[in-house]
């Protein structure tokens, strides 16, 4: 060893047989302490780690820092520190002269814990749900092995299984004890000298042969939450140091005295005997001394925060500052029939922060093809109709009912927005840093089933309880059901038998479904009508109503563009077509009979335009109105109305379009109305009196042809603002006056 050093302080060593035969000798020598006479009997590594001069068989060794010690002396004997265990069984010292053993990270180590502190998670807070999940996991080891017969007892039997937490201001630290499975020095090289090497998966593996073997049941495995091994080192993102003192439950014939890791996470970590001052049961505490800027980590009131947001269902109780923090139950992983609707009532309030009772609520359980287990409430109103603002998702993805991501974004799809509630899953592959759920194709099938389920709870109620479903649900939250056709296609059609709405033959106020329409028609219709109109009232007065009052067939009344705007995208329902009642060409039987119709009493079939006439008044109606209509046709389905647009844009939409330009600063001149084409009713006494004054006052004919075209686009929604005809209505009423007194006169 002497000769070793002095070519070593000399850097005359290089690579060569001497070297090779030195590193053997001094690494066989290493793991046999015994055989060197060194003052205080210390062991080889501990000697190296040492900044004090070291004295051995009469020669005095240089100070050198720790680093340069170990970088030397792992590059000369070419083993890895954390495979040596200087301690054999062999040397016994003292307690009272306590033995340190420091050793170091491999270089992918460092590098690999410079990213977990800095790179890998994206909130500071996430340390204290990792550390408690760590926690958690070394007590439901625990309480698996006591179950097993190891042929000694457990140390300290009389603790309770329990994580408690403790916070100092003072000292700006943060400690978590938990009174689990603990660790030996052999397990503290391997789990925290390890990078990625996850204890807890390595007991379910365990676990898991066990049980292929006939032996150990596999309910354990499903409370053990850590799977990669990083979740220890996000420590280091709030702490400059970190202790892990541990006492292991079985010492396996090994001391049971506690040890102490340490590490500042910069490359070194040391392994020593805690110091008698120091109380340690079974079990571990992780201290973490904090960073001077995260101090804000050692306020009670933060931590119990973040203990509620992250970890508020653990298996185990959580006690901070001797006050437990965890008391609500996680009740979606209960069984359904166990839970009071009471229990369901305080666990929406807990996790919706609401004071409403829900409306209802969907507990829903499945093994395949996904575990799942999901707890979903509709509350009994939503914000988003007081001006609040869009919602946000409020549901949250758990896994093993530790929090993964809060109001998570893509476990419902979008319309489904106002449903608050958790969903758990064991079976979803998660990111590293337990962030998010990995397999975005895993996702997609949870959505799937969890949307799925939803749907199916509407249709129940629909039937079971429509009173509940119209009055309390739809009527709330109906506008979401319309999103959801106009945006998610894979569920459009389920989606669309739950969509009510009044009709021509429904009573006010009272609505109905589109099955139920469909079931209402007769052999011979086809397609489904709607009509789009601001209000019952209107809808009734509207002329296009005109020839399916005359026909005997149901139209839908639509009131808002998200109604429109559903009807266009749905196309179809169960076959049949949805048609507007504003489209032209709308030819019903009863219709073509009307065309040869005699008028009876006192009616004058002269006051009727004969064909040709009314081809000519069309072709006049259409040169006069010439920037305004593209094509001017006559229609029997029309009766007290002189004529209608048709084919046109829908109105409520058209009103919608404005409304956002106008928002972004833009005027009506840039939504200028485009040609329109016009039907008019040639049985209509306007129609002919107009007819017979074209050539005779154009000029009030003219007049009276802009007004009629302008009462077409009132009755379709179309007139932007109707300012634009004061002046006109004026006039009109200026020559009946006129005409009045010429009459008397």
């Amino acid at each position: 060893l002497i000769l070793f050093v002095t070519h070593w302080r000399n850097k005359t060593l290089k690579d060569s047989p001497q070297l090779t035969m030195l590193s053997k000798a001094i690494a066989r020598s290493a793991l046999r302490p015994s055989r060197f006479s060194c003052k205080n009997n210390r062991s080889y590594s501990s000697l190296i780690s040492n900044r004090n001069p070291i004295v051995c068989s009469g020669a005095t060794f240089p100070n050198h820092s720790q680093n340069e010690y170990h970088h030397r002396h792992n590059h000369a004997i070419g083993i890895r520190m954390s495979l040596v265990h200087p301690f054999s069984s062999e040397s016994s010292p003292e307690k009272s002269e306590q033995k340190k053993e420091s050793l170091e990270f491999q270089a992918e180590t460092r590098q690999l814990l410079d990213i977990v502190t800095h790179s890998l998670y994206t909130d500071k807070e996430v340390f204290l749900r990792e550390l408690i999940s760590n926690a958690s996991d070394a007590l439901e080891k625990l309480r698996h092995l006591q179950t097993i017969d190891h042929g000694e007892e457990i140390q300290d039997s009389s603790l309770p299984l329990e994580i408690k937490i403790e916070t100092d201001e003072v000292n700006g630290t943060l400690t978590i004890t938990d009174t689990g499975v603990g660790m030996s020095r052999e397990d503290m090289i391997e789990n925290l000298g390890t990078i990625a090497k996850s204890g807890s998966k390595s007991f379910m593996n365990e676990l898991s042969k066990s049980h292929e073997e006939g032996g150990a049941n596999l309910d354990a495995s499903r409370g053990i939450i850590g799977r990669f091994g990083v979740g220890f080192y996000s420590a280091f993102m709030v702490g400059n140091k970190v202790e892990v003192r541990s006492k292991p439950a079985y010492t396996k014939g090994n001391s049971a005295d506690p040890l102490v890791w340490s590490s500042e996470g910069v490359g070194t970590y040391e392994i020593e005997e805690l110091s008698d001052e120091i109380r340690q049961d079974r079990g571990s505490s992780i201290v973490i001394h904090l960073k001077s800027d995260l101090l804000d980590f050692a306020d009670e009131k933060n931590i119990e925060t973040v203990l509620k947001k992250y970890s508020n269902f653990v298996n185990f109780p959580i006690f901070l500052n001797g006050n437990r923090v965890n008391t609500i139950n996680a009740v979606w992983a209960d069984d359904p029939k166990t839970v009071s609707e009471e229990t369901y009532s305080e666990f929406y309030k807990y996790i919706a922060n609401a004071f409403d009772e829900p409306l209802d609520h969907i507990h829903y359980r499945a093994d395949a093809p996904l575990d799942i287990k999901a707890l979903f409430f509709i509350p009994s109103f939503h914000s988003e109709k007081y001006g609040m603002g869009r919602m946000e998702p409020s549901v949250s993805l758990y896994s093993r009912k530790v929090m993964i991501e809060a109001n998570s974004p893509n476990i419902l799809p979008e319309w489904m927005r106002f449903i608050k509630g958790v969903v758990d899953s064991e079976d979803l592959p998660l990111s590293v840093s337990r962030e998010k759920a990995q397999d975005s194709a895993l996702i997609g099938k949870l959505r799937t089933a969890l949307t799925r389920k939803f749907i199916n709870h509407l249709s129940t109620m629909a039937r079971k309880d429509p009173d509940k479903y119209k009055d309390e649900f739809y009527k709330e939250f109906g506008f979401f059901l319309k999103e959801g056709v106009c945006q998610d296609y894979q569920f459009q059609e389920p989606l669309s038998k739950l969509l009510f709405f009044e009709t021509s033959k429904t009573m006010s106020g009272e609505i109905t479904s589109l099955e139920e329409y469909v079931s209402r028609c007769t052999p011979d219709q086809k397609n489904i009508y709607y009509l789009c109109a601001p209000s019952r009232s209107l809808a009734i007065q509207s002329p296009y109503l005109e020839t399916f009052e005359k026909n005997g067939i149901e139209v839908v009344f639509v009131y808002s563009a998200i109604d429109d705007f559903v009807m266009a995208n749905l196309e179809k329902f169960q076959g049949r077509q949805l048609i507007s009642a504003e489209k032209g060409d709308i030819e019903l039987s009863k219709d073509n009979d009307a065309k040869d119709e005699k008028k009876d009493g006192d009616e004058d079939s002269s006051i009727f335009l004969s064909d040709k006439e009314a081809d000519e008044f069309c072709a006049w109606f259409q040169l006069t109105l010439d920037s305004k209509i593209s094509k001017c046709k006559t229609t029997s389905r029309l009766n007290s109305s002189p004529a209608v647009v048709t084919d046109n844009e829908s109105g409520a939409l058209r009103r919608m379009m404005r409304m956002v330009e106008t928002q972004d600063g833009g005027g009506m001149d840039l939504m200028q109305l485009p040609k329109q084409q016009v039907e008019i009713n040639p049985n209509h006494p306007m129609i002919r009196g107009l007819y017979d004054i074209r050539e005779k006052e154009p000029q009030l004919a003219k007049i009276c042809a802009e007004q009629i075209f302008d009462n077409c686009l009132i009755a379709a929604g179309l007139l932007d603002d109707g300012r634009s005809m004061l002046g006109r209505l004026n006039d009109i009423l200026l020559c009946a006056v006129k005409g009045a007194d010429e009459k008397q006169i």
